[in-house]
């Protein structure tokens, strides 16, 4: 609703609130500010902000001057210790004086508790009020770009590759859901990074990929083919191989990648030209005769889709499991639009491609997943009795289905991974999956 809800969610999103159970009673105060209260119009100035909830390091800070006695130097010395108390301890003579301060001022025990607890989550990772106004300030200006310009947001985030959270498909998927045109890695247009195309002065461009992200191509590499484009253009593999002096490793992995199709056509005649170049004296390639190229047939869209994920990271075809789907839907794993209409409490079968894997340490052994699916991305909760009943599915699983029960919470949507028992490690219907699955 604001630019400061930008700056708690920075905050709150980490190890010290989880930790410090900050998460939930916010959450709740934010969706029923009946459930905001306060111990006194004293504390009520510290953390009417964050409804009654601290949040920040400043709060806690603040907290203890106002509610032990705290001075601005023992304050100080509580935040120091609050950075540190992991590596270095120290942390537990500021519990005992700020709980000595708090009862002695009135405070109820269990309130003073609950605040010492929450200083302890503190120190894993608790964030500064400022800090988290300027990775706000990140986060809001990204969402512009992302909304306003996301082409050139595309290009800036493959660019910046690797980051962690997104893979390049996840990217590229996104985009191309909301509007941007990707054009293939190409050795005739490309360059090194990927850049913008706009061929109408009002349209929105589109995203040429960049050299890059082809697998096993040098920036060096890349450089060359740039400067010897600029001569003029290429009239044929050899003509590329000699004016930018690639080897046999750079050669091989431009088909790889797809990025002869101005040249050779389809991949397979691009992997029969550069297995079949040598590198030759120039009047001896100039005097070879000309042979006719066999007749190969055209890669199967499948093939295709494999050889793109293996040198770029991402397809610019159908989504892998659009080819699945028919399969899936005899399977009853439902598509992600689907998922995402179920009621609160409904059961759901999905499946997807897993993108990201999380294990926070605060999570009690909850892993949670990010499906990947034609339309969208499904959210999976797994609970640590599932995750260790089924610990090789669960880590070692690019494509997963998941059988459990949706959880909608706001726009919250998860599908919570059930078992069909105390010990089950699938059933029939996951043994189905996997098998397929490996075909």
């Amino acid at each position: 609703e604001k630019f400061y809800d930008l700056v708690i969610e920075v905050a709150i999103v980490r190890p010290g609130p989880i930790q410090g159970d900050m998460v939930h009673p916010y959450l709740q105060r934010r969706v029923d500010p009946s459930k905001v209260v306060y111990e006194n119009e004293e504390l009520k100035e510290v953390l009417e902000r964050t409804l009654g909830v601290p949040i920040f390091q400043e709060q806690v800070m603040h907290l203890a001057m106002v509610a032990a006695g705290f001075t601005p130097d023992q304050a100080d010395g509580l935040r120091r210790s609050m950075a540190a108390w992991r590596r270095k301890g120290g942390l537990e003579k500021y519990q005992r004086q700020l709980t000595a301060g708090m009862l002695r001022r009135g405070y109820s025990i269990e309130f003073t508790s609950k605040i010492c607890r929450q200083i302890e989550g503190f120190g894993e990772y608790g964030f500064p009020e400022s800090h988290a106004a300027s990775f706000a300030l990140l986060a809001y200006v990204s969402s512009w770009l992302k909304y306003y310009e996301p082409a050139a947001f595309l290009a800036a985030t493959l660019n910046s590759l690797p980051m962690g959270f997104y893979s390049p498909s996840s990217l590229a998927q996104d985009a191309r859901r909301h509007g941007v045109e990707i054009r293939p890695a190409d050795v005739a247009t490309s360059e090194w990074e990927s850049a913008l195309e706009r061929e109408e002065r009002d349209a929105q461009p589109a995203v040429r990929l960049g050299l890059s992200m082809v697998k096993g191509l040098s920036k060096a590499s890349a450089g060359r083919i740039k400067s010897a484009r600029a001569q003029g253009l290429f009239e044929s593999l050899a003509d590329l191989a000699r004016r930018a002096d690639l080897n046999r490793r750079e050669l091989n992995s431009l088909p790889a990648g797809g990025a002869l199709a101005s040249l050779s056509g389809h991949r397979h005649n691009a992997h029969w030209l550069t297995a079949g170049y040598e590198r030759q004296p120039q009047l001896l390639e100039d005097a070879a005769p000309v042979e006719t190229a066999p007749a190969l047939h055209l890669p199967t869209e499948g093939q295709n889709i494999v050889a793109d994920y293996g040198s770029l990271g991402l397809t610019l075809g159908r989504h892998p499991l659009a080819l699945l789907r028919r399969r899936l839907r005899k399977m009853r794993l439902a598509p992600a639009a689907e998922l995402q209409a179920l009621p609160n409490g409904a059961r759901a079968c999905g499946a997807g491609i897993v993108t990201c894997r999380q294990r926070p340490s605060t999570s009690r052994g909850v892993v949670f997943l990010r499906l990947e699916l034609e339309t969208g991305y499904q959210h999976v909760v797994v609970w640590n009795h599932l995750v260790e009943a089924q610990r090789r599915e669960l880590l070692g699983s690019r494509l997963l289905g998941v059988e459990g029960v949706m959880e909608k919470e706001g726009e919250g949507v998860h599908l919570v991974a059930r078992g069909r028992g105390a010990h089950d490690s699938g059933g029939a219907g996951s043994r189905c999956f996997r098998r397929q699955a490996q075909r």
